[in-house]
């Protein structure tokens, strides 16, 4: 692969550091209100853009309601163990796994739906990044990919992402019977956390258009850490007003690709160490 593309005439946004870590986190949430206004004023962009949104969305809502309605026999399986415990107590135990059964569920569809999204919806949102990034100056050439290959790739990164996010989802459900912090604090740290991979999807596409594979992508976010949790964890937000998965994914987009041309594209090319800021080893692109 050649060097990263850098429009002409742009300065180079630093790759790694910046005044401070709220600093960034609000820039991450300018990121999705500029995409977001990007497409506001584009109307056909946004309607072409909802098209996959609306498909995915369906499946997803169709899956969170039967297992809404499946939630009670869910959580008194899970805790068999309070069968013999006092009716209140019993009952207690069972809420609280229903809501943590629920609640990892929705993390879990938070994280994928994004990555479902996009490989459904591959052309539109990549012919929605090309015409951000022509707004901003000019985009870069087609990578030289086979079209399987690349299929290939967003398959393998799409079942990647949701085993990581399942993961974190049994952990999110596991802590979400700790008393008071499962139900304030976790819930916290799981939309920060889906924010992080949110923003790793929603930059997908125009970092893959500059020859950035999965592990290179999140070794520059972790550069950028506050910047991208601030991105993604505004947009978890978003999403979780109802419809707002949907209204939102062509605006998410646009405002990952400005992310990554402006913040995250630059720097020490595929085979090149990336180390995280703080320590850690270097994270080399396959």
């Amino acid at each position: 692969m050649g060097e990263a593309f850098v429009p002409a005439g742009r300065p180079q946004a630093p790759v790694a550091g910046g005044p401070g870590v709220v600093k960034d986190l609000f820039s991450g949430v300018g990121y999705l209100l500029r995409g977001l206004g990007w497409v506001a004023r584009r109307p056909l962009q946004w309607l072409f853009g909802l098209i996959p949104a609306l498909i995915v969305l369906a499946v997803y809502a169709a899956a969170l309601v039967l297992l809404a309605f499946q939630v009670g026999d869910l959580a008194g399986w899970v805790t068999g163990f309070a069968d013999d415990w006092s009716g209140a107590a019993r009952a207690s135990a069972r809420v609280i796994a229903g809501i943590a059964i629920f609640g990892a569920a929705l993390f879990l569809a938070l994280v994928t739906f994004t990555a479902v999204t996009l490989l459904v919806g591959d052309p539109f949102y990549e012919a929605i990044s090309v015409r951000v990034e022509e707004s901003q100056g000019g985009a870069p050439p087609e990578p030289d990919v086979p079209l399987m290959v690349s299929i290939g790739r967003a398959v393998k990164d799409t079942v990647v992402l949701g085993l990581v996010a399942l993961g974190f989802a049994v952990v999110f459900f596991a802590c979400g019977f700790i008393p008071i912090v499962g139900q304030t604090v976790v819930p916290v740290v799981a939309g920060l956390v889906s924010g992080y991979f949110l923003a790793g999807e929603l930059t997908s596409v125009a970092m893959d258009r500059r020859g950035l594979l999965r592990r290179e992508r999140f070794a520059r976010m972790r550069r950028n850490r506050a910047l991208c949790v601030g991105f993604g964890a505004a947009t978890v937000v978003v999403f979780l007003i109802p419809l707002g998965a949907v209204l939102a994914m062509p605006g998410a987009v646009a405002g990952g690709t400005l992310l990554a041309r402006e913040r995250l594209a630059d720097g020490p090319r595929a085979g090149d160490a990336l180390v995280a800021p703080g320590g850690g080893g270097p994270a080399v692109n396959h």
